[in-house]
């Protein structure tokens, strides 16, 4: 299994559900973008200023090189069970070709 560490600094950001998603977010190189009944999660570059309800600042974010098969179990278990042995708790995002974890930067 191979790892990227992407280069940028992100942030976690809450809006409520019926807001819309500030256009600059679409200028990072890398944004999720999560809308359910309860929240609109939007995962950005820091350097992008997202008006929200809470947000987590400083993650850093690794990729998980891919594609990975759907037919590939326990990739996410593995890793984030390294990772809470160590105390470190994540912020995991998934992609129809592969995982991505954010861990909180200190």
């Amino acid at each position: 299994m191979k790892l990227k560490i992407l280069t940028e600094s992100f942030s976690i950001n809450r809006l409520n559900p019926n807001e819309s998603v500030p256009v600059d977010v679409f200028k990072g190189s890398f944004y999720s973008i999560t809308k359910t009944d309860e929240e609109l999660s939007i995962v950005c570059p820091s350097s992008i200023p997202v008006q929200s309800t809470n947000t987590e600042t400083n993650w850093s974010c690794i990729k998980i090189q891919g594609p990975l098969d759907f037919l590939l179990i326990g990739i996410l278990e593995k890793i984030s069970a390294i990772l809470a042995e160590a105390k470190m708790s994540i912020f995991a995002i998934s992609t129809f070709e592969t995982d991505y974890i954010s861990l909180k930067t200190d």
